[in-house]
């Protein structure tokens, strides 16, 4: 699992106050560890576009960030806008509110548009249901719908809400959508042994500030 763990990395910065020259360190981090991809803001996926071109390493967005409560279409137009830029990957944020008010054909729309936006023109998406936010039975219904319209991963969370990835939530997200669809845990990981009980719970993705202190943890391991 070590050897491998760089490539399940998306290797993140959202900061609001982050910088290019962090961008660009972000970035040779990244292709100096074989990280899957950077995850940054859509601001800055066009220089970390340009840092990795003929590279291995992906460019991640995120979209309707970190609320979820963006109308789709203005979520979809952000979704074009990244990947016309370089984005391969687009984290997008489900409409919090819908889910809990048991709008979940609104949801599903909502998730169907971006995906279908992105499988158009080649990228992947992955549908963040803020797990600390939601109860179990609504963790469940999100994955589904997830599942329903077409999402290549599940992800747990921003990263900005009350709480982040835990090994319990991750779990439930697999059972959900079962063995076909990614899940991707994110949220406070912090080192390798975080890291471990995601993959051990079902994620294949990890979204983390900590990638290279967990990669190095790794291969101290070794």
């Amino acid at each position: 699992m070590n050897e491998e763990i760089s490539h399940l990395i998306d290797h993140t910065l959202l900061k609001p106050e982050s910088t290019a020259q962090q961008i660009e360190l972000l970035c040779q981090e990244a292709k100096r560890y074989h990280f899957a991809t950077v995850c940054v803001n859509p601001s800055y996926v066009k220089l970390a576009s340009e840092m990795l071109h003929n590279s291995e390493v992906k460019v991640c967005t995120v979209v309707g960030f970190p609320l979820g409560a963006t109308l789709n279409s203005v979520k979809v137009f952000e979704a074009e806008q990244a990947i016309n830029n370089g984005a391969a990957e687009i984290d997008m944020v489900i409409n919090i509110g819908a889910l809990k008010s048991g709008a979940d054909g609104e949801v599903e729309q909502d998730i169907s548009g971006v995906v279908k936006a992105c499988h158009h023109h080649g990228a992947l998406c992955k549908v963040i249901i803020e797990t600390a936010l939601l109860t179990d039975d609504e963790k469940i219904r999100a994955c589904q719908l997830a599942k329903q319209a077409g999402a290549n991963f599940v992800k747990t969370s921003t990263g900005f809400s009350k709480g982040g990835a835990t090994a319990t939530d991750v779990a439930l997200m697999r059972r959900t959508v079962g063995p076909n669809i990614g899940v991707k845990a994110s949220g406070g990981i912090k080192n390798l042994l975080d890291a471990e009980s995601m993959i051990q719970a079902g994620a294949n993705r990890l979204g983390t500030s900590a990638g290279v202190q967990i990669v190095q943890e790794a291969q101290t391991k070794n």
